[in-house]
């Protein structure tokens, strides 16, 4: 049976649509059909309902279909089409058991879209799609003893797998390396031997700490992650990774960037006959002594700042760059610290003792400008009567004023090798790793560390790192299509769009997905993902 929509016209004019339910019928002479009821008099909807029922479609009364659950999903989607893409799954293959690669699979997930403790997976885990993306039940506890032991599976893989996420990820050998160093300070005292106070790129000197060593290229895909305890001088942390790099990678050929810290004469001469390249800053100090070697005119041409300047003393080459903006801010900082220290100055002068202890002044003084990073703007001194005077150093300032807004660049490499502005965008690549640095901290949130053990504390800095090492290559995809915005942020935002389950009788369900917000269409479009969302997952995804 079928509706049949007739229309038929009058002489007035007007047109008029019938609504026939008809039925099919065989004869001698061929298929016939014949009208067997009028429906033209019912209302659309149930006309409507007629329609679907004869084409076989089912019907429940609304308050009988229930929706059974309501699960985020969209980022998640997004990163299990990434993971499937890598081919992530294959590393970890071979460890523990498969529930144990789930919920390794799990905690690299939560630190993209809602970093937290491991005691707090669970809570965080509720109304997503985790446990299913991953190849959990559904029902899945995400205890916490459990994920701890998940974790020990990564001891006595970790090199094979950090070699098979370079070969994947660098076909072709790797010709520029970037390398920084961060802090991550723990609550608690944090496990022996790793643990130590040093400084702190966190501001928390209060706090023992460890220090992560990372190697990325220039478009900030990580290559290597070391843990190194939290007192290691900055200067020894660069022969290591060339040896590690070396061994584990193959890298034979490559020119390395990094900050002032790693660039000791050890250092430098060590990279000179393994014959590697580097491009490096160097100190203000370094810098204020070399420009008073500078002839006049070469003084003078610095004051162009738009202009990189090449200069080879003593047979090394140096460029010095610089810019209007750097010039502000230098500018602006250093005003910026007197004015603070002036004001402290102030108060501690201000302040009336019972009784005057000139030496103790003197030091408390010092400790305050040394705080404000000041003291060398100031000359200051306390009388046998407590009273404090205190001048600004003129001269000081005057030059470097002068200064302001230039930097020290300093390379083995030579000129045909590596232009002046090579030069420049080298090191600019590694400002852009000191950003991913950032990204990595804050978004992933490594830190505080809670562990205790010290090999817990490194495989958490690697799960985080794999973490990263997927957003990495999920934003050099993005930023091809023309996308600016942190792959974090993009995710947790797409993670609005849900997956539900719909019960329609005690043995029909039907999986269906929240419609994508219009405002999140175009992006999709740009980032070609629609296709993840042109239909539901299935229910046992």
């Amino acid at each position: 049976m079928f509706v049949q929509a007739t229309t038929s016209s009058r002489k007035n004019g007007k047109t008029y649509v019938s609504y026939l339910v008809r039925e099919s019928f065989r004869t001698p002479k061929g298929p016939r059909s014949r009208t067997l009821c009028n429906i033209t008099d019912l209302p659309p909807q149930t006309r409507d309902l007629i329609i679907a029922s004869l084409k076989g479609q089912d019907f429940l009364p609304a308050e009988q279909v229930q929706l059974q659950e309501a699960l985020d999903y969209g980022g998640l989607a997004v990163l299990n089409d990434a993971w499937l893409r890598f081919g992530l799954g294959g590393l970890f293959a071979e460890m523990g058991s498969p529930r144990q690669r789930g919920l390794l699979q799990a905690v690299i997930y939560s630190r993209l879209l809602f970093p937290c403790a491991k005691l707090s997976v669970a809570q965080k885990a509720e109304g997503t799609w985790l446990a299913q993306a991953c190849g959990l039940k559904a029902d899945e506890s995400f205890d916490e003893d459990d994920i701890y032991l998940a974790m020990d599976q990564l001891n006595g893989h970790w090199v094979n797998l950090e070699k098979q996420l370079y070969q994947r990820a660098f076909p072709q050998a790797v010709r520029l390396v970037l390398y920084d160093l961060t802090s991550v300070y723990f609550e608690g005292a944090g496990p022996e031997h790793l643990a130590r106070y040093g400084h702190s790129r966190d501001h928390r000197n209060d706090r023992p700490q460890i220090l992560l060593a990372v190697a990325t290229d220039t478009e900030g895909l990580p290559l290597h992650v070391s843990v190194l305890r939290g007192n290691r001088n900055d200067m020894q942390t660069l022969q290591g990774l060339l040896h590690t790099l070396r061994r584990r990678f193959g890298i034979q050929e490559a020119t390395f960037v990094f900050d002032g810290g790693m660039s000791s004469q050890i250092n430098l001469e060590a990279m000179d006959a393994a014959h590697l390249g580097y491009v490096t800053r160097l100190s203000a100090a370094t810098l204020r002594s070399l420009v008073e070697e500078l002839g006049l005119e070469e003084q003078l041409e610095l004051g162009d700042r738009q202009k990189l300047m090449e200069i080879t003393h003593e047979g090394k080459r140096y460029v010095i760059a610089g810019g209007q903006w750097r010039q502000q801010r230098d500018r602006e900082r250093r005003q910026s610290r007197i004015d603070k220290a002036e004001t402290e100055l102030k108060r501690l002068a201000a302040i009336k003792r019972k009784k005057v202890d000139a030496q103790k002044l003197a030091s408390q003084v010092g400790r305050s400008l040394q705080g404000l990073k000041a003291h060398k703007y100031f000359t200051y001194s306390v009388d046998a009567q407590g009273k404090l005077q205190w001048e600004r150093k003129g001269e000081l300032i005057e030059q470097e004023a002068q200064q302001d807004g230039w930097y020290l660049l300093h390379t083995n490499q030579a000129a045909q090798q590596c232009p002046n502005e090579q030069v420049l965008g080298h090191y600019k690549g590694l400002l852009d790793v000191e950003e991913a640095f950032c990204e990595l901290k804050s978004y992933l949130e490594v830190r505080p560390i809670f562990h205790r053990r010290p090999d817990r504390v490194i495989n958490h800095v690697r799960l985080c790192f794999l973490a990263y090492w997927l957003s990495a290559r999920l934003g050099g995809e993005w930023r091809a299509k023309g996308e600016t915005e942190e792959v974090p942020r993009v995710l947790r935002h797409l993670q609005t769009i849900r997956r539900g389950l719909l019960q329609m009788s005690p043995n029909v369900h039907r999986t269906v997905m929240t419609e994508v917000p219009k405002n999140m269409n175009e992006q999709l479009q740009k980032l070609g993902l629609v296709s993840l969302f042109a239909t539901p997952p299935t229910r046992s995804a």
